[in-house]
């Protein structure tokens, strides 16, 4: 679009177009005013954007800012590790070649471009895998569009560390609590729509919006834009490539989470209140939420708290199975010809997520062969594709049963898995996973995250850059402008 509005208008380019727009609208501004002149605000937006717009001052308690700074490093983490995936990879083409200002980093590169093509090329970067965090309750993955969201606004308006970690709080609190109003978890199972979207979209504005320093006036026009703006389907489950849903996760709502900051903070107004009154996004898309939900616990319930660390870097469905199944090799001592059979039983929901899958690390039946095998799994191994033909592997393979439970269902959004191996001389082992490592109730420790995230990104920027770039999200509160990040995110 802006290509092309280049070729018609010689001369301007994106920003000059967006600053005439800001000054068109600012002269007109009589019209939407008096348009608006009859509109009220519902408490819950009032308090809503008054909450979002006095974040970048409120100071975060000690636990949400290490919460903070680890899910900033492990989004850094898959980021980096994607760019070498072929989702990744297709990313980078679509930065190299669409340009824009020198404005943001792209990470895993040596390409600057302009704030919005960064954040979905950063997005994309951060879900090519399965190695970003998720939220149970709200069934999205915030930090693969929200750290990128954050991360391109910032540098756009220069905002220090601390205003990082604030407005990447803020944007898991405001784009989980608008997808658990929702429905949460049953979003995509009872109406077919994109949680993942939902939340990516709502969540990356409002962390862009706080990195923009918008009004709460203006914080109310941003979540209207969100609104028109946030979509996607459950089709996603569709794409064998994982790049149409690395899109639908990350890449579109960093996008728009940045393009809505930036529209409104030069100069665009909106609707005041897109959660109530005529024709508002509740009643166009889920008519039984309560907009309460989106103000429940705010301030008091952090949640990036409450989002899990991946241990392995596979879809989150198969995290409780290679849990169980690592309990019970190290448990008891027997070789793959030894095994007869192993049942795995997860929630309905889940089974049909990884059952049988072509992308590697969202294939259960493969990844459990391999942990027999392996009695690990590593990143290597969850993207080793040519080893799904490997012959080995595929004679265990045929002996993993996905099963899909009814009981475990009900659990929902704890993902149980149960693991029941039968080896072949009858000796039956089971195991109940009900609390992943990684997860909030049984969370990996800041030199786990850390050994994972060193990982992932040491192939990739080198081991020297690596360890200043974690040692510097660590300590992101003494850095006064976030740009200083480039040079460790750059690909040596």
């Amino acid at each position: 679009m802006f290509n092309k509005s280049k070729a018609e208008l010689p001369g301007l380019n994106r920003r000059d177009l967006v600053k005439s727009a800001g000054l068109a609208l600012a002269g007109a501004a009589f019209v939407p005013r008096l348009l608006r002149a009859g509109e009220t605000v519902s408490p819950v937006m009032e308090r809503l954007s008054t909450y979002m717009s006095e974040a970048r001052g409120r100071e975060l308690p000690a636990e949400v800012m290490e919460k903070a700074k680890r899910h900033t490093l492990d989004t850094f983490g898959a980021m980096i590790s994607g760019s070498e995936l072929p989702p990744g990879r297709a990313a980078l083409k679509f930065a190299r070649a669409y340009g824009g200002e020198k404005v943001a980093t792209v990470a895993a590169s040596n390409i600057v471009c302009g704030a919005i093509e960064a954040a979905l090329t950063n997005g994309l970067l951060a879900h090519s895998d399965e190695t970003d965090d998720s939220h149970g309750p709200s069934q999205s993955h915030p930090g693969c569009s929200i750290v990128p969201s954050t991360l391109a606004a910032g540098e756009q308006f220069g905002i220090s560390g601390t205003q990082f970690l604030r407005a990447m709080a803020l944007g898991y609190d405001i784009g989980t609590r608008v997808a658990m109003t929702m429905g949460g978890r049953d979003i995509e199972l009872k109406t077919h729509k994109s949680s993942h979207n939902i939340a990516g979209t709502f969540g990356s504005a409002a962390a862009a919006g706080c990195a923009a320093s918008l009004t709460s006036q203006q914080m109310r026009w941003l979540l209207s834009y969100s609104a028109q703006e946030a979509g996607g389907t459950a089709a996603w489950q569709r794409d064998p490539d994982h790049i149409e849903k690395g899109f639908d996760f990350a890449g579109g709502p960093a996008r728009n989470g940045v393009t809505a900051a930036i529209l409104v903070q030069s100069g665009w107004t909106g609707v005041d209140d897109i959660f109530s009154g005529a024709d508002n996004y509740f009643q166009a898309y889920a008519p039984q939420a309560d907009p309460a939900g989106l103000v429940n616990k705010l301030g008091e319930q952090y949640e990036v708290a409450r989002t899990n660390i991946k241990k392995w870097t596979v879809g989150s469905p198969i995290q409780a199975p290679l849990d169980a199944l690592f309990n019970i090799q190290k448990k008891h001592v027997f070789k793959p010809e030894q095994v007869q059979k192993v049942v795995v039983r997860l929630a309905s929901s889940q089974a049909s997520i990884v059952n049988g899958r072509e992308i590697v690390d969202i294939n259960l039946q493969h990844l459990m062969a391999v942990m027999l095998i392996d009695k690990t799994v590593s990143f290597r191994s969850t993207h080793d594709t040519a080893r799904m033909q490997d012959p080995a592997i595929l004679r265990e393979r045929a002996k993993i049963q996905l099963a899909g439970d009814e009981d475990l269902q009900k659990l929902m959004p704890t993902r149980v898995a149960i693991v029941e191996v039968t080896l072949t001389d009858g000796t039956q082992l089971s195991d109940r996973v009900e609390d992943v490592r990684g997860t909030v109730e049984n969370p990996m420790s800041r030199e786990e995250v850390v050994d994972k995230v060193r990982d992932l990104i040491a192939p990739v920027i080198g081991l020297p850059n690596g360890n200043k770039l974690i040692e510097t999200v660590l300590s992101l509160e003494k850095v006064k402008d976030i740009r200083d990040l480039r040079p460790l995110l750059k690909k040596t």
